[in-house]
């Protein structure tokens, strides 16, 4: 048969394979040792190369009548070489012991980085390597290695917190629903079913909401977007015209500084980002006779208004997904000012929070300048 037969293997695989294991402390105990014989090789070579250039004749005592014997030549180069081989060897001993001496010392440091790093892979993110000393590779390592600890760290609470607020405000809608149907089938005769279905539909599009602005925050988070040169007051001057009839309804007074300014960014993004800060800006206001004001200029987008006062502590979670203040908005979601942290950070941008000392908050996002 030119073929195989299915049921037998194509090669049989080997039952154990060595690999011989040279640590990076080895390695560099033999490369001591040896570049410690070589160098004493080749002074050796020196001296016996030099000493062939004696004379080969028998020497002689200046004085007759000493009679101590001299060396010739060919002797004092047999001492040599056997003095050399002995030196060699010696080297070779001091070498190994002293190479693994002095590379324990300087991979000590990348021992406890490696530590960190098994104990990161096993989920422990609160090891800390810390080292101290003289400035060099190692520590530049170990505070890289660290700070990048402090960030999945700081990352995987925020994802924990994200989920954990998600599932809960995911759930809310149905719930309530569930409970409203529950009412209105055990007692059906008392049951305004206009007023069921408006409320049915209320909640329906909380959870609709809901759900949007969840898959708008991850697609900001994981999509490539392109980033093209706009007039900032432009994009904004188109937002704030579909801002004016919520803000009209709650009784805010919306003013605009609109001043040309051109920046890189993506022109969807940059609209959203300024429907969000002005939505948080008449939805968290003090309503009917609250202010809310949006400026553009030198690459910055400014949008402050009026509210309750708020603390640095609680300005400082603002961005957090879920997080949210008092107002007169009741069905805020929490995910307005995340998204625009979001949208900056995908921008390069520099997004910063302020509270006004008579309350409310001034939002300030910094986008990278044009160069035309």
């Amino acid at each position: 048969m030119s073929g195989l037969d299915p049921g037998t293997p194509a090669a049989a695989a080997p039952l154990l394979t060595w690999r011989p294991r040279l640590t990076v402390r080895l390695r560099m105990t033999l490369s001591y040792a040896g570049l410690l014989v070589i160098a004493g090789a080749v002074v050796a070579a020196v001296v016996y190369g030099v000493m062939r250039y004696l004379p080969n004749y028998p020497l002689t005592a200046a004085n007759p009548r000493d009679q101590t014997p001299v060396p010739t030549r060919a002797d004092l180069l047999d001492t040599i070489v056997t003095l050399s081989a002995y030196a060699l060897i010696f080297l070779a001993v001091v070498g190994m012991a002293g190479g693994w001496y002095l590379a324990g010392r300087m991979l000590r440091p990348l021992q406890e980085i490696t530590l960190a790093a098994r104990r990161a892979a096993e989920g422990s993110l609160d090891h800390r390597i810390g080292l101290t000393g003289i400035k060099d590779e190692f520590t530049d390592l170990s505070d890289t290695f660290d700070e990048m600890l402090d960030r999945l760290q700081r990352s995987f609470e925020q994802y924990r917190r994200f989920a954990a607020n998600a599932s809960h405000e995911l759930r809310t809608p149905h719930a309530v629903m569930k409970t409203m149907l529950e009412v209105a089938i055990a007692d059906p005769e008392h049951t305004d079913v206009r007023e069921l279905w408006r409320r049915l539909q209320e909640t329906n599009q909380r959870g609709i909401d809901l759900v949007e602005a969840l898959l708008t925050l991850a697609s900001v988070d994981n999509r490539a977007i392109e980033l093209d040169p706009l007039d900032l007051a432009t994009t904004a001057r188109q937002a704030v015209d579909e801002l004016r009839p919520e803000a009209a309804a709650a009784g805010v007074t919306l003013t605009t500084d609109l001043e040309e300014t051109l920046v890189v960014g993506n022109e969807i993004l940059v609209h959203q980002l300024v429907t969000n800060l002005g939505q948080n800006g008449i939805r968290h206001n003090t309503g009917p006779g609250g202010t809310l004001t949006i400026t553009t200029h030198d690459h910055q987008l400014i949008v402050a208004n009026t509210g309750p006062v708020l603390t640095p502590e609680q300005t400082s979670t603002l961005t957090e997904p879920f997080t949210k203040t008092t107002g007169r908005h009741t069905g805020s979601h929490g995910l307005g000012l995340a998204l625009v942290d979001r949208i900056v950070e995908t921008h390069h941008g520099r997004l910063t929070l302020t509270p006004n000392p008579t309350g409310g908050l001034t939002a300030t996002a910094q986008l990278p300048a044009a160069t035309l």
